[in-house]
């Protein structure tokens, strides 16, 4: 596979050659935890244990290196098993910059398992540079962009944060789930380190729990996959041969995303029933412009904040019949979730508050039906308000 072959053609092929033994199309699935070694010590290529290495699971890492112009991928059991993966590199008295709207289970990780450890961490609101760079410190090592940000949909410039990272000698990772590979290639950027939960849409079909890391860096690279292998937080040969599956239609599953998520988000902004509407597609969108500059599209993740109560927003949740409420985002079918009560009750009150993710405030990962089936149940919720 070329490495400059168009996106498409690299999400089908890269990294997945027929296999050699029997000219299989498909990556077989190598359902073993050992290999055998002729002698001991000497194994062939890099294989003798599989939580280690696994041919799946080479495939899938050059597959998903290729559509991020990375150099190199490693790939976990989960999104969170991925940023844990990042931290283990740091040591007690590091400090971390992070920005102040993130998944919620991003911010557990910080706030209750590595903050015990002594590592330390801030949030600032990255849209604003200047505040971005007066909370690095001497002792900051790592930051960590989500852009765009979960639930409020910020988006932070990638090149001017990494600019600031790399003047303190930090090294600068971006979370790149909502937009995947497909819209936004943040390590062309500036960033050292993509992060994404390839549960959401590099996964797709809401079947996988899976993570990934993607470096350009040969020396970062050798030191995360030191800590994927001792830590041990590996995904199965057979999630990894279901996400080779997934990625082979990613571009065209993100084309569909960013039409109707768009289509939805237009819908909204012309009700009288809300409040607001957040969708980086929107002139409205208070970046906008960033957006256009390092997204090649918008995505299917909209966020929207009713004009109602508690009460009134559980009735819209409750009227909706081809949304689905649920956790995860990013499958191919639409689901929708209210971040106060789910993905972000590890956030406290008084922080959700002050980031603006109020009661009222919903979350939609637009799916892949027909456009006018979703704009129905959506108008059809509105009126239960």
């Amino acid at each position: 596979m070329h490495n400059d072959a168009h996106f498409g053609t690299r999400a089908v092929h890269a990294g997945q050659a027929p296999d050699p033994s029997t000219g299989a199309v498909m990556t077989p699935i190598y359902m073993t935890s050992t290999y055998a070694q002729p002698t001991p010590g000497e194994f062939k290529g890099e294989y003798d244990y599989s939580r280690s290495a696994n041919p799946t699971r080479t495939a899938l890492e050059a597959n998903l290196a290729a559509l991020e112009n990375a150099n190199h991928a490693l790939t976990f059991s989960s999104g969170c098993a991925a940023l844990a993966c990042i931290l283990h590199t740091l040591t007690s008295g590091d400090h971390v910059v992070v920005c102040d709207d993130v998944y919620g289970g991003t911010f557990r990780i910080y706030d209750k398992v590595f903050k015990q450890l002594g590592i330390d961490f801030t949030q600032v609101d990255m849209t604003d540079l200047n505040a971005t760079a007066a909370a690095m410190t001497d002792r900051t090592k790592m930051v960590w962009i989500e852009t765009p940000t979960n639930p409020l949909l910020k988006v932070i410039d990638i090149k001017a944060v990494a600019d600031i990272g790399h003047a303190k000698g930090a090294f600068v990772c971006v979370d790149n789930t909502f937009a995947t590979p497909y819209l936004q290639n943040p390590l062309d950027l500036g960033a050292d380190i993509v992060s994404h939960s390839s549960t959401k849409y590099i996964g797709g079909h809401s079947d996988i729990v899976g993570g990934a890391l993607m470096t350009k860096d040969d020396e970062l690279h050798e030191r995360l996959k030191f800590y994927q292998n001792a830590v041990g937080a590996t995904p199965s040969a057979f999630d990894c041969f279901l996400l080779l599956r997934s990625t082979k239609t990613l571009h065209v599953r993100m084309q569909r995303h960013c039409e109707s998520g768009r289509a939805i988000a237009e819908m909204l902004e012309a009700s009288s029933k809300v409040k607001s509407v957040v969708y980086p597609g929107l002139p409205s969108h208070p970046q906008h412009e960033i957006a256009k500059k390092q997204m090649r599209d918008f995505g299917g993740m909209v966020t929207l904040t009713l004009d109602t109560d508690l009460a009134g927003t559980r009735r819209f949740l409750e009227a909706l019949r081809v949304f689905t409420i649920a956790e995860s985002l990013g499958g191919v079918e639409s689901l929708v979730d209210h971040p106060a009560i789910m993905t972000h009750a590890s956030v406290p009150a008084e922080q959700r508050a002050q980031l603006g993710i109020a009661d009222s405030l919903i979350r939609l990962s637009v799916g892949i039906e027909d456009i006018a089936d979703l704009k129905a149940d959506i108008e059809h919720a509105l009126s239960a308000i």
